[in-house]
């Protein structure tokens, strides 16, 4: 069984975290969300995650193939389930809990 500190939040993954972030170009939404998720990679994952971030304005096929519509999207594909989260990744709860780092049931 996983342990958990007080607030739901794992000290560690156990689990090396597969993580993809579809951002577009430089906009301003997706600056947020690329040092948005650095901080909580460093916080949280620390040399436990494989990042790759998929720039759709260069990579348009990609985020299709994908079903990303939107950006910026994070999409965790390891380990399983699949989750996808919208959004400049500011709400750090949602976040963690996307990444399966945070007690669902808190």
């Amino acid at each position: 069984m996983k342990r958990r500190d007080k607030r739901g939040v794992m000290p560690s993954a156990p689990e090396r975290v597969m993580i993809r972030l579809y951002i577009a170009g430089g906009a301003p939404n997706s600056v947020r969300a690329m040092a948005n998720l650095s901080s909580i990679c460093e916080a949280y994952l620390k040399d436990n995650h494989e990042l790759e971030i998929i720039d759709i304005l260069q990579q348009a096929l990609r985020a299709l193939v994908y079903g990303v519509l939107l950006t910026p999207t994070l999409s965790k594909v390891a380990p399983p389930p699949v989750t996808k989260l919208v959004g400049d990744l500011g709400a750090k709860k949602d976040v963690l809990l996307a990444l399966g780092l945070v007690d669902k049931t808190r």
